[in-house]
């Protein structure tokens, strides 16, 4: 008999009953089998004890004081059907057994005299009866694995019969595959495995070993996809029967795409940071206690260009930074010490600026960590920028380009750590560059610097021509190289924007390092703004001496201005022309500026000039000599009157002794002179001179200004002039015999071959002049025909035709030298002009200078000749027609003029008021009014001796 171990030691024995057999089993199973046993004599109670769940097998016999085991036997089992139960009777027959079995016994014992033969069958049966609960049992629990295990949402299985075709699916697999339908296909023919054929191949393998009882495992994913999609861990497990025989094979399948991502990234890293260890510009050192090194970044060449190997042949760390970096007892208690700084020197020689870092570690036997950061570059940009920085506080002390130029060549060696050095200034006037300034290793090493023109041709005119800072490492190389004598090597040309190039250089190739450039176009930068600054500072004093230029000449314009003021202000004021000149002389001369001023008018007899008013410090200069008429030569005033224009002498004490009014006036401390016409209309009325005793006093304002105040001057005189001819009523008449194709009436009587004669009545309006031109001896059509293709004329329309001749209205797009002759107060009283000939007849007033008349038609006309003078004494008839036509409006005065010319006073009638009317564009009825009130002023002036208000009475303007 085979005893099972677990049964014997684990079990738990449950006795139900108060048979003497059952006594009997007890004490032999405690004795011999040492389980736990329980004894209960009735069912209700071994039914609680099953219940504690604490027993593995019950012994009962068949009757029991409470019931039957039989009884008893189906209340087990309606709370366990896994229990072993065995059922003893001595008196029980076949019925109870079909009963027993049927309730679900697990063995049913005959109990037979003698009890100790009954007692030594039973024991080996208890122990069977346990030995296959524990097997059933067991195989119960690895189905609920199993069960576990296939419902398992993190892994795919498949369970496979013998043939390899699929009977059991889960549902993590359904998904994997996305299939519906694979039950009973063969496992590798799934469409997860087909998608390639290397891959279908190696799970068929997979299967085949399998269903030969050999356990497998592979990764499965398409080789051909660099990053697969899904990459999955395949087992496959066989499953056999008793004998040994396949009966199946289970399959799972775990998606471990996210750990074979995660892998390859680990290996991706791995390679960065073995890379980066290689490339990094710091290096990390790792030693122990006794500060070997037990780690040396394989990057270490970078800073101290020894090999790891030839770092570790050193033997210590002290052979490379030095001894005593740092304190022991400091690091203990900090545990990292920060940038401690030291120098090293490399395998060349050369001397590096470390920063260290040392921490504490404990790495594969390392317990010291150095970080080493070289900053070598960075401590000389450090002090380089000092340097510069202190440069920059000289900058503003130069006041110049050439002395920021030669702070620069002074100061470049801290700054570069170069003594050949340059600044070229360009020169805006020849377009070159010019060497400002030079250290003594640049005319050393290159000699003296020429002046170079700013072309593309050199390498100083390339780099400012181009704005592009050039570095060379040996400027040898360079086809721009004027002189190539010279010993520099590499060379900088870096541009100062618009005012030069800065030049760098040595005697040795290749030294501009990425810190060099970098420092040379800081300082270059530097010098650009020290350069703006300077142009800045330079034009801001032009401007400041510019504007106390203009400050003082706006002081002394106000000052002349104020004069003028005054001076207008007087002029307005004066009733006389001897008021007039008396007033400018004595305003002019108030103020300091001008020491001495007289007005003049030319004698046409002697052909000087004889002085009107004079004010200022004269000291006898108008009686110590003439002022003669003259082009050149003589005196200002005399040039002004034969010229007609400004005549300005700055300085009167140059050609001292070409004339000999220079004399005269500087013994006087007449320094400067300026004399102006007064002219108005082209008529000259005197000239003004003005002395200083300063020489330039007359700047472009101050003659702008004066040459105003001469017209204005002439303005005013002939404004005098005309209103004392208005009050006069004696005047002489003049005629004149003029031969002047360009006389608009000439022209129109040539072409036309008429007679033409103009009588008075021009009209000067926004469109232009109209003149009532009577026509003789000819026709109107010839006139208008004539007239539109005259250009001084712009249209012309008939008033009044009797058929031998007529009346037609003229327009000018000229003025009418009528009203040129009326702004000096004489009349145009009237003018004939036939094909021939042409008599101009102008009244002057008694007031008015006849000479001046006759000055203006002579320059207005050609070929002019004095036909005759008349004095005639006009009061009556001057005060009548001034009283009548002071109150008639310009639209009264056409319709009147229009009116008559057109024939509408004559008897009978030639026009009527209608026709009239229609040539006027106004309607009848307004024609009519303009005449009744016409008519009415007429008669008032007649009769009444007043003026009548012709807007009073009619209401017409």
């Amino acid at each position: 008999m085979i005893r099972s171990e677990s049964a014997a030691e684990t079990s738990h024995l449950l006795v139900v009953g108060r048979a003497k057999w059952l006594g009997e089993l007890t004490k032999t199973i405690e004795a011999d089998m040492a389980p736990s046993v329980q004894r209960e004599t009735t069912a209700s109670d071994g039914l609680d004890a099953i219940r504690e769940r604490t027993v593995d097998c019950v012994v009962t016999e068949y009757t029991l004081s409470d019931t039957t085991g039989v009884e008893f036997l189906k209340d087990i089992r309606a709370e366990t059907t896994t229990l072993p139960v065995l059922l003893g009777t001595g008196d029980g027959d076949e019925e109870v057994a079909s009963e027993a079995i049927a309730a679900g016994v697990t063995d049913y014992i005959f109990v037979d005299a003698p009890i100790a033969q009954t007692i030594e069958s039973v024991v080996p049966r208890i122990e069977d009866a346990l030995h296959s609960a524990e097997q059933t049992n067991r195989r119960r629990e690895r189905g609920r694995q199993f069960d576990a295990a296939f419902h398992d949402t993190q892994t795919s299985t498949w369970v496979l019969d013998s043939g390899g075709r699929i009977e059991r699916v889960n549902r993590t697999a359904r998904e994997l595959i996305d299939e519906d339908h694979t039950i009973g296909t063969q496992f590798w023919e799934s469409q997860w495995w087909t998608h390639s054929s290397a891959v279908q191949s190696d799970v068929r393998q997979l299967v085949t070993r399998a269903l030969a009882g050999s356990f497998g495992n592979a990764t499965i994913w398409d080789p051909l996809d660099e990053h697969p999609r899904q990459v999955i861990d395949l087992s496959v497990r066989p499953v056999e029967d008793e004998y040994g025989d396949v009966t199946s094979v289970v399959v799972k399948g775990v998606d471990i795409t996210g750990r074979v991502a995660l892998e390859r990234d680990l290996r991706q890293s791995e390679e960065l940071h073995r890379v980066t260890l290689n490339n990094m510009t710091d290096t990390v050192l790792i030693t122990n206690e006794d500060d070997e090194y037990t780690y040396v970044c394989p990057n270490v060449h970078f800073i101290f260009g020894y090999t790891a190997e030839e770092i570790h042949d050193q033997g210590t760390i002290d052979q490379l930074l030095g001894e005593n970096l740092f304190e022991r007892e400091e690091l203990a208690a900090e545990g990292i010490l920060k940038n401690i700084e030291c120098t090293a020197t490399d395998k060349a020689g050369r001397e590096h600026t470390l920063l260290v870092t040392v921490r504490e570690v404990d790495i594969q036997g390392g317990t010291l960590l150095y970080s080493c950061r070289d900053i070598t570059k960075r401590k000389r940009r450090e002090e380089s920028l000092a340097a510069l920085q202190e440069l920059a506080r000289e900058f503003p002390y130069a006041g110049t380009h050439d002395e920021v130029a030669q702070l620069i060549v002074d100061n470049v060696s801290p700054v570069l750590d170069l003594e050949a050095s340059a600044v070229y200034l360009f020169d805006a006037d020849s377009n070159e560059l010019r060497p400002a300034a030079h250290s003594r290793a640049m005319r050393d090493l290159h000699g003296p610097l020429p002046q170079v023109h700013a072309d593309d041709e050199t390498l100083p005119g390339h780099g400012f021509i181009s704005g592009s800072t050039l570095f060379f490492a040996d400027i040898h190389g360079s086809d721009r190289l004027q002189n190539r004598a010279t010993d520099l090597r590499s060379a900088s040309y870096i541009p100062l924007g618009d005012h030069g190039v800065f030049v760098a250089g040595s005697d040795k190739i290749d030294v501009f390092d990425e810190v060099t450039r970098e420092l040379a176009d800081l300082l270059a930068a530097t010098t650009e703004a020290a350069l703006d600054r300077v142009t800045r500072e330079s034009r801001l004093r032009k401007q400041d001496r510019q504007l106390q230029q203009q400050n003082e000449q706006l002081t002394t314009l106000n000052r002349i201005n104020e004069t003028i003021r005054a001076i207008d202000q007087g002029l307005v004021r004066a009733e006389t022309r001897d008021e007039i000149d008396h007033t400018v002389c004595e305003l002019l001369t108030s103020d300091d500026r001008f020491s001495f001023a007289w007005i003049g008018a030319v004698d046409s007899t002697t052909d000087t000039l004889e002085v009107r008013a004079w004010a200022g410090e004269e000291q006898g200069y108008l009686d110590a000599r003439s002022f003669e008429v003259g082009a050149s030569g003589t005196e200002p005033v005399g040039e002004t009157a034969a010229t007609g224009e400004m005549t300005l002498v700055p300085n009167v004490a140059s050609n001292l002794r070409d004339d000999s009014w220079r004399a005269e006036a500087l013994t006087r401390d007449f320094m400067s002179v300026l004399s102006i016409p007064l002219v108005y209309n082209d008529v000259m009325h005197g000239v003004l001179a003005v002395y200083t005793d300063t020489r330039d006093a007359f700047d472009d304002t101050a003659r702008a200004v004066l040459g105003e105040l001469g017209e204005t001057i002439g303005s005013a005189i002939s404004a005098i002039e005309r209103r004392n001819a208005l009050l006069t009523t004696s005047m002489t008449r003049i005629r004149f015999d003029i031969d002047d194709s360009a006389f608009v009436l000439s022209q129109l009587a040539r072409e036309a071959g008429c007679s033409l004669s103009y009588q008075g009545g021009v009209q000067q309006t926004a469109d232009g002049s109209y003149v009532f031109v009577t026509v003789e001896d000819g026709t109107l059509e010839s006139v208008e025909n004539t007239a539109t293709e005259l250009l001084g004329i712009d249209g012309v329309q008939r008033i009044s035709d009797d058929g031998k001749g007529g009346v037609v209205r003229i327009g000018l797009n000229q003025p009418f030298f009528a009203l040129e002759l009326a702004e000096h107060g004489a009349v145009f009283r009237e003018a004939f002009a036939d094909d021939s000939t042409t008599i101009l007849t102008i009244d002057v007033p008694e007031s008015i200078d006849g000479q001046t008349v006759t000055q203006l038609v002579s320059e207005t006309f050609e070929d002019v000749e004095l036909h005759s003078k008349q004095t005639l004494d006009q009061a009556a008839e001057h005060h009548i027609y001034e009283e009548f036509l002071a109150d008639l409006t310009d639209r009264q005065l056409e319709v009147l003029q229009t009116a008559y010319y057109s024939g509408f006073f004559e008897s009978p009638r030639e026009n009527t008021g209608e026709s009239v009317a229609a040539t006027l564009d106004i309607s009848p009825t307004a024609f009519y009014q303009h005449i009744r009130a016409v008519q009415r002023k007429v008669f008032g002036v007649l009769f009444e001796n007043r003026n009548v208000s012709v807007a009073a009475s009619s209401g017409i303007q």
